[in-house]
């Protein structure tokens, strides 16, 4: 009855990213309730990635893009939550930014979000995705033809999964700084 209902509501196909393939039901964690409402219809990719079964693929997650507008409450929760997953990719941190969510949604969503350790500068004040920065001394940038001098600032950084680093453009290239190199502005 579940299945059948959610099926119905996603027309057979997955609601994150359109696949037909290996459809399935996903029940969303931290749910109020065990009902079609709190359940995704997801294909075998997405669900895989969902419950870290499969490496997380962020080309994948673009798709996230329309489904960031999908009308259905448990659409736009695991939109939210892999969005946040995401956060060091710079559209995702754009889709986030855009993204609107109503109050006992966005509660929703935050309560299945996994806590982490927090991104700290040199003064062990925590970062945030979008702070700026600037650095406390001149950093070699592999790969670049150039020196990071101290001093330069680094606006609207991104998280990464290591909460010993961030990310951030310099010279126009994006590049991974040691967030204890840097000191927030």
């Amino acid at each position: 009855m579940l299945q059948n209902a959610v099926m119905t509501r996603a027309e057979n196909a997955c609601e994150l990213c359109k696949n037909t393939d290996g459809l399935d039901v996903y029940m969303v964690p931290e749910s109020p309730d065990e009902t079609a409402g709190c359940a995704v219809f997801t294909c075998q990719t997405c669900r895989e990635q969902l419950t870290n079964e499969a490496e997380l693929n962020a080309t994948h997650w673009r798709c996230l893009n329309d489904a960031i507008w999908s009308p259905v409450p448990a659409v736009q929760v695991v939109a939210y939550r892999m969005l946040n997953r995401l956060n060091a990719e710079a559209w995702a941190q754009d889709l986030l930014d855009m993204m609107y969510l109503e109050d006992e949604v966005k509660q929703w969503a935050e309560a299945g979000l996994i806590e982490r350790e927090p991104t700290l500068d040199c003064n062990g004040t925590p970062l945030q995705p979008g702070d700026n920065v600037h650095l406390v001394k001149d950093l070699n940038v592999k790969g670049a033809t150039f020196t990071a001098k101290r001093g330069t600032p680094v606006r609207g950084i991104s998280l990464s999964d290591n909460p010993l680093h961030i990310e951030g453009k310099v010279n126009g290239t994006r590049i991974v700084i040691i967030a204890a190199y840097t000191k927030k502005s």
